[in-house]
This record gives structure tokens, C-alpha cells and sequence, in this order.
């Protein structure tokens, strides 16, 4: 069988990807039509090697049959993996990056008329619990479209967005936002710390309080602000530590202030 689909890094997300597909989420793409570029491929991949996928260390020959190539490697390597990759892929073949701060200009100088996509996962991705967005440049079909939101979909929520623009403010929300929710569970254990739980309870209590308001914000369907309320009893112990944390100098303007300190960031990697 000709491998289709070729993952040029597989690390935890190139891992994550593959997994999802040969586990039969929407797509099933078999393991005899995935290639994986790589010296040292992670535990996710090496099982999908090990049902079927070629493995390779460099490529030194056209691959004529590939419909997809995902780009899951550093942003730093870029340059040095793309060099002279263009020779092997097929003018039709849909380029995916999952690279931070690697624009669709970048990718057009190393794939030149190629379709090029470029999306942004996070971590979540790993447990097929992610939330990704993608944009595409004119080359890219309607049809290419819904097949590059399949494949992205075998690791979560999939949206694409209208504009580049909108993968930095993406990259700044949800492809940053898990390490904000980690510091927020590391906040809330200090802080149970602080009032007197020991070592050993507070992570149990800050984490599983963490873990259950969002499992119940996704099977409840209901907005954020909804829940808030809900749970809150005016002039209670929650509203009293929400009028700390709704304060002028509470969680929203700093959280905008975070946010936009990694859009600015996104921009300049941009």
C-alpha cells in the first residue's frame, strides 16, 4: 500500500495524531498508509510503526502517493527539516502545520504552490481531549478543508478560523490556556495549604475540584457565568472569596494581561 499521510515529527502530538487515526476516530487511516519521519519516534508512535507505518529516518526519494503532510516538529527545526523536503511531495499534497509561530509565508517559501494549512492544537490533544484551530490559504479546496478538519478531529474539537491573524489569538487562549488552568490548580493547593490542609490533601482537594467543575461544564452544556451563579449563595463563603477574585484587581484583568502578554509573543515568533 502507498502511505498517504506523512508526519514530519512524532513526538507527543505527531504521536497523538497517528494514535487517533489507526484507533479508528474520524478518519480511520490505517497504519500501511501513514510514514513517519523521525529518528527517535515517541511511545504513541512507535505502536502505530510497530501495526504497519513505515518509519523513516530521512527520505531520499519521491513519494508519489502522499495526499497529506503534517508538519508536528519545533518551530526552531523548521528550516533545517523543510530544506530540500519540497523535492519528495507531490504538487497536490496538503501541507499541515501544527508549528507555533511558523507563518503560511514561511511555509509557501519551503512548499511553494503547495496547499498549506496551518493549525494550532494543544496539549489536551494527547488524550484526544483538544481543542484546535486551523486557517488555510487560497490553494486549499473546500473539499481539502473538511478532510484536514477530520484528520485534526481525531484529537478533540476542531474550528477553523477566518484569518491568520486569529491562530496568534488562538495560540495565546487555548493552545496556552492548559498551563493556565495547571497554575490555577497549583494556586488553589497552596492556598488550601495556607489555610491549614496538609501536604498530602490539598493537590487531592485543588485537583479534583478542578477536574469536577470541568467535567460539569462539559456535560452541562451551560455557559461558565451560569454555573458561577448557580453555585454561588449571596453572602456565602463563595461570594465572599469571588468579591476578592472579581475584583478590580481579580482574575479578569490579569488573565487579559496573560493573554495578551502570549499574543505578543505569538506575534513576534510569528
Amino acid at each position: 500500500m502507498g502511505q498517504t499521510h506523512l508526519i514530519i515529527g512524532a513526538g507527543r502530538m505527531g504521536g497523538a495524531l497517528v494514535k487517533g487515526w489507526a484507533k479508528g476516530r474520524n478518519p480511520c487511516v490505517a497504519p500501511q498508509h501513514i510514514a513517519l519521519l523521525d529518528p527517535n519516534p515517541g511511545e504513541d508512535a512507535q505502536a502505530v510503526i510497530a501495526a504497519g507505518a513505515v518509519h523513516y529516518e530521512a527520505i531520499s526519494k519521491v513519494l508519489p502517493s502522499l495526499t497529506h503532510v503534517i508538519l508536528a516538529i519545533k518551530p526552531q527545526m523548521f528550516d533545517k527539516v523543510a530544506e530540500g523536503l519540497e523535492a519528495y511531495i507531490p504538487d497536490d499534497c496538503v501541507i499541515i502545520s501544527i508549528m507555533a509561530g511558523v507563518s503560511l509565508a514561511r511555509l509557501s517559501i519551503a512548499f511553494p504552490s503547495r496547499p498549506l494549512v496551518r493549525a494550532m492544537p494543544n496539549t489536551p490533544a494527547a488524550i484526544g481531549a483538544g481543542m484546535t484551530a486551523f486557517t488555510a490559504d487560497n490553494e486549499v479546496t473546500v473539499a481539502q478543508k473538511k478532510t484536514v478538519k477530520k484528520l485534526l478531529a481525531s484529537t478533540g474539537k476542531v474550528e477553523e478560523v477566518e484569518t491568520e491573524a486569529m491562530i496568534d489569538a488562538v495560540t495565546a487562549v487555548s493552545g496556552s490556556g492548559p498551563a493556565y488552568v495547571f497554575y490555577l490548580t497549583e494556586a488553589l493547593e497552596a492556598a488550601a495549604q495556607d489555610i491549614g490542609l496538609p501536604p498530602q490533601m490539598a493537590p487531592v482537594f485543588a485537583r479534583e475540584t478542578i477536574i469536577g467543575a470541568a467535567e460539569l461544564m462539559k456535560k452541562s452544556g451551560e455557559p461558565a457565568d451560569n454555573l458561577r451563579v448557580a453555585v454561588t449563595s449571596p453572602g456565602g463563603t463563595t461570594q465572599a472569596a469571588l468579591d476578592v477574585l472579581m475584583g478590580d484587581k481579580g482574575m479578569v484583568p490579569l488573565m487579559k494581561l496573560a493573554v495578551r502578554a502570549a499574543l505578543k509573543r505569538a506575534k513576534d515568533l510569528s
